[in-house]
């Protein structure tokens, strides 16, 4: 018999499938990976060319030679009471520009407080203890956000932010941060068809002719064969459905029996 959980007089049976089911749905879930999973596509962005053109075509206009720090899963060194988080893919420029890509799938209702949170936290990696303002005055930053939901509801593919004077829009406030969201449910690409191929991606469509699209997808592939990087994968799956296992036996021992 499973245990249950009892909740109001009605008992929930919770089913435990044995580790030959659990190893073969971590195995699905390995092989059905797309870019839109945070995981896989901080791996591909490993790879400093395809990295590096993936930035080019967000920002047509910068001048970006090369892309000479890549970290993925990046964990800020934050104050010991504050929220950590990790950077999907953390980069910086030949010209010292930081960017944080992250990919985002859910709507939580709560994208603008974390393009906050993680603005503020850029700048908390940028500058260090008895340092000045040398690093902020010399840096610009770029949040940008892969979604698959348009928050803001606009209907556009992308959706830059910057800090203006409300009294006149043409005057920047010279903070040289800059927040990007994509909305891979667009429709209309307008001047964005640079990007087009790879937001279709997060569907797992393929543009035909597009280099990057086809150097990601032929990554992709090679991660997936790569048997160290599907033993981590596996290994973080197993151990997460053990957790979550004790997480319930915990439960049953605090519910009240009838």
């Amino acid at each position: 018999m499973p245990p249950s959980i009892y909740k109001g007089g009605m008992a929930r049976s919770i089913s435990r499938p044995d580790r030959a089911v659990q190893f073969k749905e971590a195995t699905d879930k390995w092989n059905q990976l797309t870019i839109a999973d945070d995981r896989m596509f901080s791996m591909v962005m490993e790879d400093e060319q395809i990295c590096l053109e993936l930035l080019r075509r967000i920002f047509p206009k910068l001048p970006i030679r090369q892309v000479k720090r890549v970290a993925i899963q990046k964990q800020v060194n934050t104050p010991l009471d504050a929220r950590t988080i990790r950077f999907d893919v953390y980069v910086r420029d030949d010209r010292q520009r930081t960017y944080v890509i992250e990919m985002r799938v859910a709507n939580r209702h709560n994208l603008p407080y974390w393009l906050r949170y993680y603005q503020s936290q850029m700048d908390q990696e940028l500058l260090h203890p008895g340092e000045g303002d040398e690093k902020l005055r010399e840096r610009s930053t770029y949040v940008i956000f892969f979604c698959d939901f348009d928050y803001y509801k606009r209907g556009l593919p992308e959706y830059d932010f910057e800090w203006r004077c409300l009294q006149d829009l043409e005057l920047p406030a010279g903070t040289r941060q800059l927040l990007i969201v994509f909305n891979a449910r667009a429709k209309d690409f307008r001047n964005k068809i640079g990007i087009e191929g790879f937001l279709r991606l997060m569907h797992n469509q393929v543009t035909p002719g597009d280099q990057l699209v086809e150097r990601i997808s032929q990554k992709m592939m090679r991660i997936k064969q790569d048997p160290e990087r599907r033993r981590n994968f596996m290994k973080y799956e197993l151990d997460l459905i053990d957790a979550r296992s004790e997480g319930v036996k915990k439960e049953l021992k605090l519910q009240p029996r009838c």
